[in-house]
């Protein structure tokens, strides 16, 4: 029964990505959802209690997915300046293989009411901290200046990836996000090295 519930909760969740993308977060009925996961409307409501909650959700899955991947890419990898080259083409090579999240994340986002952007930014914070976790690294390694400020250069970090993809949203996908890492990653690493 658990794996029934689990299938229609992530059908449910499949079926918002599309539609959100397709039609906006404020033109996406529940209907079209429903139609879009493969349930009946009613169903939804067995799940989420409003819209808001399906996008709050689906968010937390899947950068909790992407937390996973960030974690287990940069585990074995020594040198701190690689492992902020791995974060910066996870980060740009799931995007670009998910054109529907890219879209929400990027654009859709952006156009939500205040208190559900806080909501949704609580799902990002284990992937800033993670940033800033490399950065404390990388200055006790003695590869990043000592007086760095760890707090801001995490945010900027993950401010111009995230501008590097509205942008790429933006032109139309007119080129490969994935190409874009070396330069995002060298323009940084020359700006916090020693």
């Amino acid at each position: 029964m658990t794996s029934r519930k689990n299938e229609k909760y992530d059908a449910i969740l499949r079926g918002a990505l599309e539609v959100f993308a397709e039609h906006g977060f404020h033109r996406s009925q529940v209907s079209k959802i429903a139609r879009a996961a493969g349930v009946a409307d009613g169903t939804i409501y067995l799940y989420f209690k409003r819209k808001e909650d399906i996008l709050i959700c689906l968010f937390r899955e899947r950068l909790g997915e992407l937390i996973d991947k960030f974690t287990a890419g940069i585990e074995p990898i020594a040198d701190i300046r690689e492992a902020l080259r791995q974060v910066c083409y996870i980060h740009y090579s799931e995007l670009e293989n998910d054109v529907n999240f890219a879209y929400v994340t990027q654009i859709e986002l952006r156009q939500s009411d205040l208190e559900l952007r806080k909501e949704i930014g609580e799902a990002f914070k284990p992937y800033i901290k993670l940033i800033e976790q490399l950065l404390v690294k990388g200055i006790e390694q003695g590869v990043f200046r000592p007086d760095l400020d760890v707090k801001l250069t995490r945010l900027l970090l993950f401010g111009a990836m995230d501008e590097v993809v509205t942008s790429w949203l933006i032109s139309g996908r007119k080129y490969s996000l994935v190409s874009q890492v070396e330069g995002t990653v060298t323009f940084f690493l020359q700006g916090i090295g020693k």
